[in-house]
């Protein structure tokens, strides 16, 4: 993150074990803070979906390009069908 980049400060809900254990890496100084290891956190995460895109595309391109209307209607049924079974085998 460059200094001096504009910030905002939000609240965010974390599961109480997820706070404890950020907390215990900040108070063994292996994180300087809370606020940072959450940001550092969202910069991994923001890397890796950007890196899933890339791979997507690729697979994509490799593949023919993007699904015509008829495959993603035929990829909606088939996992709305999958979706139903599982959902009975829990009953």
């Amino acid at each position: 993150m460059a200094v001096g980049m504009a910030t905002t400060k939000v609240t965010i809900t974390l599961d109480d074990e997820q706070l404890a254990k950020v907390r215990k890496l900040v108070a063994s100084r292996k994180a300087p803070n809370v606020s940072f290891f959450v940001k550092r956190a969202v910069d991994v995460a923001l890397q890796d979906a950007a890196g899933w895109e890339a791979l997507l595309a690729d697979a994509m391109e490799r593949t023919g390009g993007p699904l015509t209307e008829k495959e993603r209607r035929w990829v909606d049924d088939a996992l709305a069908s999958a979706k139903r079974k599982r959902r009975g085998r829990a009953a």
